[in-house]
């Protein structure tokens, strides 16, 4: 699979989960204190992430990074 595949797969599955919150993406970024446009940009599946932003990300969503990875399919 395709570097950028996965990275879009899994910024649709943070997109779904952070809906999910009822969240926007600026509310969101700040809460976990990353620039709004960096954090739009994951989403858009343009960055290809570290395990630590992953696990930045899960824990201001309130899941586990493996569910993440679950929901994206990865």
């Amino acid at each position: 699979m395709q570097e950028e595949n996965l990275a879009l797969k899994l910024g649709a599955a943070i997109r779904t989960s952070r809906l999910a919150t009822g969240s926007s993406q600026e509310r969101f970024a700040d809460a976990i204190s990353m620039h709004r446009a960096y954090y739009s940009a994951i989403e858009r599946g343009e960055k290809n992430i570290t395990i630590g932003t992953l696990v930045r990300l899960a824990n201001g969503l309130g899941i586990k990074p493996s569910e993440l990875l679950a929901a994206a399919g990865l």
